[in-house]
This record gives C-alpha cells, structure tokens and sequence, in this order.
C-alpha cells in the first residue's frame, strides 16, 4: 500500500518584496559587506584593482601564517617535527 504526500504542518511565510529589500539591506549595513566575499577569497580570471588584489594576497599570507602556527603548536601531540618555515 502506498502512502500519499502530506503537506507540511507549517509553510514558509512570503516576505513581501519590499520587505526583502529592506532586510537585505539591513544585513549589508549591520554587517559591513560591502563587496561579493568570493572576489576576495577566490582568485579568478577576471580584472581585478591593484588594491583588491593587494587585500587578497595579504588575507592569503595571513591564513598560510595562521596554519603554520596552529600545525606547529599541533606538531607534538601529533608526534611529528616540523622544519622551519624558511627551509624548503
């Protein structure tokens, strides 16, 4: 025997369009975006302005750090050594 589909107990409310546009903005303002995050984090094949670009490879530099110092204060509960960041 099969079963028919039952609707959901509660439905999504509609957010008027309007209502929508000011939510959006809200976010933006509360949360300070100011530009699409993945043109920040990404790279890609489009153009992109000296400074953009100058942010990125400074955020890239920063996160290689960041793992460095968290592999390094890792490195002796996992057991292993590490050479030093220089020594390649």
């Amino acid at each position: 025997m099969t079963s028919k589909r039952q609707k959901p107990v509660h439905s999504v409310p509609v957010i008027s369009p309007s209502d929508y546009e000011s939510a959006v903005a809200a976010f933006i303002r509360n949360k300070g975006v100011t530009r699409c995050p993945t043109a920040c984090l990404v790279r890609t094949q489009a153009s992109v302005p000296t400074a953009d670009r100058a942010a990125l490879e400074q955020y890239e530099a920063e996160r290689e750090r960041l793992r460095r110092e968290n592999l390094t204060a890792a490195a002796p509960w996992l057991g292993i050594g590490l050479r030093p960041s220089n020594a390649r």
